[in-house]
Parts: C-alpha cells; structure tokens; sequence
C-alpha cells in the first residue's frame, strides 16, 4: 500500500501592503489628539499647581514672611560673620556676636528715636493750632460741598435716628490678634537667622543633595546667584538708605527744619520702600514743617524728597543693585502690586527680592526660560 505524500506547506511570510492614505490620515489624527490631550493636562497640572502654591503663600503668611525676613537678615549679617572667619573665630562664635552687636544697635537706634520721637511729640502742641486751622478750613469746604451736593431733608416728628455705636471689643480683640502674631514673628527671626548663618553651608550641601545627580550642577550654582542677588539687594538697599540720609539732614537743615536729624533719617530709608517710599517720605517733614515754615518752603521740601527719591530711582539703584536683579521696570510694578495684596506692606518690601529670586531660577531651567526672559531686561 503506497504511504500518503506529504503536502508541501509555503513557509515565505506574506507581503503587506504599505498603508493607505487613509490609515495614515487615521494615525495622524490620533497623534495630535495624544498631543492635545498632553498639552492640556500640562496646563491643568500647573494651573492646580499655581493655585496651591498661591493658596500656601496666602494661608501661612506669618510663617513664609517670618522665614524670608530672617534670611534677608541673616545675609545682611553674612559680612560680619566671614570677616570673624578672617580672623579665626568660629562660625557660631561670630554668628552669635553679629547677632549681638545687630540687637545692640537696634536697641540703641530704637531709644534714640524713641526720645526724639518723644521731644518732638513734646513740641507739637506750639503749633497744634495751625494744624487744627488748616484741617479745619478743608473740613468745611467739604461740608459746603456736600450741603449743596445733597438736598435737604426735613426730618419727621417721632422718627429716632439710630447711630450704629463702634463695638470696641471687636476692636481690641482684632488689634490684640495682630500684636500677637506680629511677637510671635519678631521672636522667631533672631533664632532662625543665627541658625541660618550658623548651618549655612550644611543646608545649601543638604538643599543640593535633593536633587538628582543630573540637576545637582544647576542647583548648586542657582543658590549661588541667588545668594549673591539677596547680599547685594541687602547692603545696596542700606547703602541707599544711609546716602538719602545724609542728603535729607543736609537740605532739611538748610531749611532749619526742626528735627531735622531726626527726620532727615526717617525719610531717607523711607524713601527706599518700593512703590510709596517718596510718598511716605514726605510726610514726616511735611508734618513738622506745618506751622513752623513759610509755604514756599512746604515746597521745597516737597522737591528735595522727590528729587532724592528720583536721584536713588535713576542713579544709585542702577549702579548698587540693578546690575544683580536684572528686572524690567513692568516686572516690578507687576511684582509689587502682586504681593502687596497677598502680604500687605511685607508683600511690597519682599516682592523685589523674589521676583529676582524667581527669575534666577527661570534662567537656571530649560523649560522655563521664556519665563526668565520676560522678567528680565
């Protein structure tokens, strides 16, 4: 009996086809969907992301502005500290000492100006007359206006006017929670700017370390700049500060304004606070020369606070600090009108430092330097 042939199978794979206009047309609009959808959960991930930070900055405010303050401190300190190093002292040994000799000359500042405060509060009363006569005049002008404004009104027979009486217990309460939590931030500064100038090395090695290894060259030379951005802002804003001093005793003196050491200081480091620093400079000569000085000098005074505050604006900020901030003027208005209403009066001082800081950090990333650019000059 003859066995079966086998049968032959072909084992050779099959062509495909390449793939038709319409597959490809397919799979290209799938890939920008995937994209979109990419690019849309990116957008959501940093707007939830936005919304947190900010919510943290709003929410712990006394704590984040505690923190900056003493690191703005502790660089202000940092000069003193290196040059106890110099002189082979110790890193907490010499902390400690800036520590005491910043107390002592803010303690010897604070009684200083406490009892010039207190003369010149003693000397009001010689021309409290003038000021009662001039607010006076205002006051009725403002009330003429609003008597011709508003139509009278007769009032009924019977009818009890009800004034809504100011409840002083809120009151108290409100002011007692505000000093409360203005100690609980000035107690905590000392300590964490002498922990700070004494751990300073330990925590940006420790900062660093948190990075992968990839990024940890970045980071290392991002808190480097940062570092050195704070210590310039820092010294350059007291250099600023100690130069519209002088000048404002000087011209104030000229005047013979009284007080005028003691209120060529207040307005010259008024001066320095971002945004309202040339209005709130003028208001302490301003108050002393009403009564005491003609109104052309009023307006003298006016003009030499003014052109200080444009001399520092236009010379001094450029040459001290500019050249370490790199920031365009619509930054900075951005920037202060930003964290003045999120932190109030700290938000305007603090709101420079980090908006540079931010920068710093934009320039330092790839995918954020757009970012750094527009801040930038």
């Amino acid at each position: 009996m003859a066995e079966p042939k086998a049968v032959e199978t072909c084992d050779e794979p099959e062509e495909h086809s390449p793939p038709g206009p319409i597959t490809q047309a397919v799979t290209a609009v799938g890939h920008q969907r995937r994209r979109a959808s990419d690019k849309v959960g990116s957008a959501a991930a940093t707007i939830i992301t936005t919304a947190v930070v900010l919510t943290i900055c709003y929410l712990a405010k006394s704590v984040l502005i505690t923190v900056l303050v003493s690191i703005l401190f502790a660089f202000l300190l940092e000069p003193i500290v290196n040059l106890f190093l110099r002189i082979r002292i110790p890193r907490p040994v010499g902390a400690l000492i800036a520590m005491l000799l910043a107390g002592a000359l803010l303690y010897g500042m604070t009684y200083a100006f406490y009892s010039k405060a207190v003369d010149f509060s003693q000397q009001l009363p010689q021309y409290t007359q003038k000021v009662r006569e001039t607010v006076m005049k205002f006051k009725e002008r403002a009330q003429s206006i609003q008597k011709s404004a508003l139509p009278e009104t007769k009032e009924e027979k019977g009818t009890v006017k009800v004034e809504q009486q100011t409840n002083w217990s809120e009151f108290i309460t409100s002011t007692a929670g505000h000093l409360t939590e203005l100690l609980f931030m000035l107690s905590f500064i000392p300590f964490l700017s002498y922990f700070m100038l004494t751990w300073q090395d330990h925590t940006k090695a420790a900062t660093v370390m948190l990075f992968r290894m990839e990024n940890r060259n970045t980071a290392y030379v991002t808190l480097g700049r940062i570092s050195k951005m704070i210590r310039s802002f820092m010294v350059g804003n007291l250099v600023i500060g100690i130069i519209l001093s002088v000048f404002s005793m000087i011209a104030f003196s000229l005047i013979h304004l009284p007080y005028w050491y003691f209120l060529g200081v207040i307005s010259g480091f008024l001066s320095i606070v971002p945004y309202l620093g040339v209005i709130l400079a003028m208001v302490p000569p301003l108050t002393a020369g009403l009564g005491q000085v003609s109104g052309p000098v009023m307006l003298g005074i006016v003009l030499t606070v003014f052109g200080l505050h444009m001399f520092a604006l236009n010379v001094l900020y450029p040459k001290l600090i500019g050249k370490r901030l790199q920031l365009n003027p619509l930054a900075v208005t951005i920037s202060l009108l930003f964290w003045g209403w999120l932190w109030g009066a700290m938000g305007l001082i603090l709101a420079v430092p980090i908006t540079a800081a931010m920068k710093i950090i934009f320039d330092n990333v790839d995918a954020t330097r757009p970012y750094g650019a527009w801040l930038g000059e």
